[in-house]
């Protein structure tokens, strides 16, 4: 699974993978050994990291905590691909119009819309499927549908243009 995360402001991209039991992380895309053990409940943790080992205290939730490693804090958020893709959709939504680009690859399931129909903010444009999910993807504020530019079944990367919004 891919993760960003946000530390102190500056973003990483976080791949962690699961094979055969063990579990391998790239962090931008650099293979790290790494291994950590829970030391209680209390979000104490012992960290081994390229061979070198930490105390790290935790507090927060899955998506924003505090990380304090030898005294230093450490302001940490967490986005999944799903989630990275809702809030750019929302961040899309502030701007009113514009090309909507798909976040993940996928595979187009179903149009929804047809060009030159009126939509509302949060109404379904299309399903894209991705990593085993449909997932809806809305218009991000009131307008028309201006272009599409998948078909049905079209596979699409990270990036790919999906829809063109007119604001109003």
């Amino acid at each position: 699974m891919k993760y960003f995360v946000t530390v102190n402001g500056r973003t990483h991209e976080v791949q962690v993978r699961e094979r055969l039991g063990e579990l391998t992380v790239e962090v931008n895309g650099k293979p790290l050994d790494i291994a950590y053990e829970e030391v209680d409940n209390l979000g104490q943790v012992a960290v081994r990291c390229e061979g070198k080992s930490f105390g790290l205290s935790i507090e927060g939730d899955d998506h924003r905590l505090g990380a304090v490693i030898a005294g230093h804090l450490y302001a940490v958020e967490i986005e999944d691909e799903r989630e990275r893709a809702a809030h750019a959709a929302e961040r899309t939504a502030s701007k009113g119009g514009g090309m909507i680009k798909s976040i993940m690859p996928g595979v187009v399931v179903k149009l929804l819309a047809q060009v030159g129909q009126a939509v509302e903010k949060g109404q379904p444009l299309l399903i894209l499927e991705a990593m085993k999910m449909q997932n809806e993807i809305v218009a991000p504020s009131d307008g028309t549908v201006q272009a599409i530019h998948v078909k049905e079944r079209d596979a699409v990367g990270s990036g790919a243009k999906l829809l063109t919004l007119k604001g109003n």
